[in-house]
């Protein structure tokens, strides 16, 4: 599921994800991955998106070797699910967010279940917009299913004050192309020169009454600019570049190599220009 907000002029796309269990096939855990990967090639470069997903899988604690997505402050070991996770994160230049701040254990477990306390509920967010986020954590009491805690965030979005063109009328004078228009407009004209078709020697004086008339007898427009409705951008060209990027990211995830990766990363970025 996934919401698109506009807020002072910020685009913020929220997308909830949930992920297969660990006992499920393997081929439906490869049809999440490449789904959610799919949802996040339709967002534009330039927008923010966050991602929170109950992702089933433990991304551990520390982070070493993997400081470019994520931070130190996890729980227990990683495990394949979890090691998929930071994968995903990698190819789509996301960071981990709950793993940047310390928190106590109890506020960084979202799921328990006797016995059992661990973390596999994660919000994710683009790198170039980690700054935004202050805050991640647990709230301990407020559940929204029986076992599972809700993790929230706190984003502070940078909001770039842009002008405001400023208002200008403009005289109607495309009206001039009717018939009845035209003939008023040219008396009008007349009598307003003093029955002459120009004034002698005074072009200035002539372009003046001119507008003047124009404004009297054509009208002037608004001024607003008018709002360009939304259009529906899918098409085959987007989808072939869809396409393109997802037969590399899953290159990249079969294969696991930094020749593979690189090759992801730069498709990714011609495709996004």
């Amino acid at each position: 599921m996934s919401l698109k907000l506009e807020i002072e002029g910020v685009m913020l796309n929220v997308i909830s994800a949930y992920a297969p269990q660990v006992g499920c096939k393997q081929e439906e855990k490869d049809r999440f991955w490449s789904e959610l990967e799919e949802v996040m090639q339709t967002v534009p470069r330039g927008e923010r998106v966050v991602t929170g997903a109950d992702f089933n899988g433990h991304v551990g604690e520390g982070n070493s070797g993997d400081e470019e997505v994520m931070g130190r402050f996890g729980l227990q070991e990683r495990n394949p699910e979890g090691q998929r996770l930071v994968h995903f994160a990698k190819s789509m230049e996301m960071t981990v967010v709950n793993m940047y701040f310390q928190k106590r254990q109890e506020h960084r477990v979202t799921y328990k279940s006797g016995g059992r306390s661990t973390q596999v509920d994660y919000i994710l967010c683009r790198r170039c917009n980690l700054m935004e986020i202050s805050d991640c954590k647990v709230v301990v009491g407020e559940g929204v299913a029986r076992q599972h805690r809700i993790v929230v965030c706190k984003i502070t979005l940078v909001v770039r004050k842009m002008k405001r063109a400023k208002a200008e009328q403009k005289t109607k004078w495309w009206k001039l192309e009717k018939e009845e228009c035209s003939v008023v407009f040219r008396e009008e004209l007349r009598q307003a020169l003093g029955g002459q078709e120009v004034l002698p020697d005074d072009w200035t004086t002539t372009a003046k009454v001119i507008r003047e008339t124009g404004r009297k007898v054509l009208g002037v427009s608004s001024g607003r600019r008018k709002e360009d409705k939304e259009t529906w951008w899918w098409n085959e060209e987007v989808q072939e570049s869809i396409q393109r990027k997802r037969l590399a990211w899953k290159k990249w995830d079969s294969e696991r190599t930094e020749e593979s990766r690189q090759e992801y990363r730069v498709i990714v970025r011609i495709e996004n220009i």
